[in-house]
């Protein structure tokens, strides 16, 4: 029995007393969390862009080079040492897009505010609901006709470059105004029309086009102009299809096709900046946006 015993007291003190349980501050805890978002952040950027299939190549590489690691592949060792400084710098100008929208958008992003939600009061509105029913109205009633249109309208970010490659107009706006702007044949109708609070701004500006492959082939200029805007900056863009009438919604780069009346009235809501209701919550992780 004494044996026993002092076999388990000799196996205790060789493989289990130098195990300790470290002391854990609060700063490590915040720290563990700060690294989990911003790990969690990279791969759904990673994920949404077009670097998710260039990050598959390069794990492809980076396996391939373990496997001639473990085999002692002298030469093939040596050409990824050599060419690894190279990589680096070749990394970055291939990301140079995904890098530039990605910086962007944390530029637009208020950090506190998407972790934090405080009860907050009504702090004004962009635009009146009035302005909200007439941008439904008039965009359902051309889609009714077949008539394509492209509105944009601003949040927080500068549309100053794009209201000048338009006709400056500064006017109220009305679902009749819109009409005319983008009927047939118009001196106005081809282009955007840029909104700006309860005015309409600017008509026939140019937008950039977006550069994403995800979108449907069946997709026309108007569309990807659309997107192409709320990709560079916060707006909000409604588009009317010429061929199907039918009407979408571009925002933060995506596209939601189809749209109802309903569905087009909640939308313009919910970037109106009307009321912003009360929430005691701690956000670490984005909902999964619908595509």
């Amino acid at each position: 029995m004494s044996e026993i015993i002092e076999s388990i007291t000799s196996f205790i003190e060789r493989y289990v007393t130098w195990l300790s349980i470290p002391s854990i501050k609060w700063t490590d805890i915040v720290e563990v969390l700060i690294i989990s978002v911003l790990l969690y952040r990279v791969l759904a950027w990673v994920k949404e862009s077009k670097a998710w299939s260039l990050m598959k190549g390069i794990v492809f590489i980076l396996v391939f080079v373990m496997v001639a690691a473990m085999f002692s592949m002298t030469t093939i060792l040596w050409i990824a040492k050599n060419v690894f400084g190279v990589a680096v710098t070749a990394m970055v100008v291939v990301f140079q897009p995904e890098l530039r929208k990605a910086l962007e958008q944390l530029g637009r992003r208020k950090v506190l505010s998407s972790l934090f939600q405080f009860d907050n009061r009504i702090i004004g509105e962009r635009f009146s609901d009035q302005t909200i029913n007439e941008i439904v109205r008039g965009s359902f009633e051309m889609g009714r006709a077949k008539t394509g249109a492209l509105i944009v309208i601003g949040q927080n970010d500068p549309l100053t470059d794009y209201e000048k490659t338009g006709i400056m107009l500064d006017s109220v706006i009305t679902s009749q105004l819109l009409i005319n702007i983008f009927e047939h044949n118009t001196p106005l109708h081809d282009g955007a029309v840029i909104v700006r609070g309860n005015r309409l701004v600017s008509a026939t500006c140019y937008l950039p086009l977006s550069e994403n492959m995800e979108l449907s082939k069946e997709l026309g200029t108007r569309h990807r102009a659309g997107v192409g805007i709320s990709e560079v900056t916060d707006s909000m863009t409604v588009i009317v299809s010429e061929e199907t009438g039918r009407v979408s919604v571009a925002y933060e780069g995506k596209l939601s096709r189809n749209v109802d009346m309903d569905e087009l009235r909640e939308m313009l809501g919910s970037i109106q900046g009307k009321t912003i209701e009360e929430k005691k919550s701690f956000r670490l992780f984005k909902r999964k946006a619908d595509k």
